[in-house]
């Protein structure tokens, strides 16, 4: 039972919390948009670039947490560091239009989203419910297109856009944290 997928496997177990974190921050992140709709530019750009760089945060910790039982941690660091340069890029121009930053975001939705499909092909063997990772892998990936694809949005429906992309997302990311949490001994 050492091959590459279970190590996967016993590394997702042991970050299942990290997972259980992200979600609850997508959620956070989606109803704090939907509650303050008039929400300034600035205060979005602040939003967004906290929440990118805490997700790329705990995507990076459960990377390096799990290199030694992985080979394949590299996708979690590659996610993480995505979610961090983001976050980082974010704050540096405070001053960022609309339209950059919906791109900031396109591009980090549909990097994830990719690492995420990539993660969820890799454990069809392993998880029975691989489809919950790959579900949100598809919704990062569509949210990311729809931002790049209609950049002129107005920017009341971009914040009610990405409020429901996080609400979404994070429900994904709960239901898969204790969906592996259930796992316990069966790879450990």
């Amino acid at each position: 039972m050492n091959n590459p997928i279970t190590r996967f496997s016993t590394l997702l177990h042991r970050a299942w919390w990290l997972v259980l974190l992200r979600g609850i921050a997508a959620i956070a992140f989606g109803i704090v948009l939907w509650v303050q709709p008039a929400i300034s530019l600035a205060a979005l750009v602040l939003l967004f670039g906290s929440y990118c760089l805490v997700d790329g945060v705990f995507t990076t910790w459960a990377a390096v947490a799990g290199a030694k039982d992985n080979e394949y941690w590299g996708l979690l660091l590659i996610g993480g560091l995505v979610g961090i340069g983001v976050g980082v890029l974010t704050f540096m121009a405070p001053g960022i239009t609309a339209l950059a930053l919906l791109f900031y975001m396109a591009i980090w939705a549909i990097a994830t989203g990719v690492l995420e499909i990539v993660a969820a092909i890799r454990l069809r063997r392993e998880l029975d419910n691989e489809w919950l990772l790959l579900l949100a892998g598809l919704v990062s990936v569509a949210f990311g297109v729809f931002l790049s694809w209609q950049p002129g949005a107005g920017a009341l429906a971009v914040l009610w856009a990405l409020g429901c992309f996080a609400i979404v997302f994070g429900v994904l990311l709960l239901m898969l944290a204790f969906r592996v949490r259930r796992l316990v001994g069966k790879f450990v």
